[in-house]
């Protein structure tokens, strides 16, 4: 299941960025993203890359939707999912792009990887 989750942005540092999700912290690249992003600003991250630049207006529905997933049944499947994205890993993985997991390998993702997520996606920047 592809699944994205909103975090908070605590920092950026060039194209990568802080981000908190309910306490976990993690890093976040930004080359994927589709506006400019600085620190209190919220994302919609994926595989460890932003996609999305949530708008303030959305912020607090989409927070709450995702609180009620990890409030919900813990029987929930989507529950599940949810919790499982927002603990997974500390960092980027390597290769994220090509679906590898987090802790395949010990290396960070970088702009190639960005690069071929996007191609992977069919998005055009």
């Amino acid at each position: 299941m592809c699944l994205g989750v909103p975090g908070e942005v605590k920092s950026v540092d060039g194209l990568r960025a802080t981000v908190d999700f309910w306490g976990v912290k993690k890093e976040v690249r930004l080359d994927t993203v589709d506006a400019p992003v600085e620190p209190g600003d919220y994302i919609l991250n994926h595989v460890g890359f932003a996609i999305r630049r949530i708008p303030d207006d959305e912020i607090d529905e989409t927070l709450a939707l995702y609180e009620s997933f990890v409030d919900g049944d813990p029987d929930d499947m989507l529950r599940e999912d949810v919790v499982d994205e927002i603990e997974a890993g500390g960092s980027v993985p390597a290769n994220a792009a090509d679906g590898a997991l987090a802790g395949d390998d010990d290396e960070p993702a970088d702009a190639d990887d960005a690069e071929d997520l996007l191609e992977e996606l069919g998005i055009d920047v």
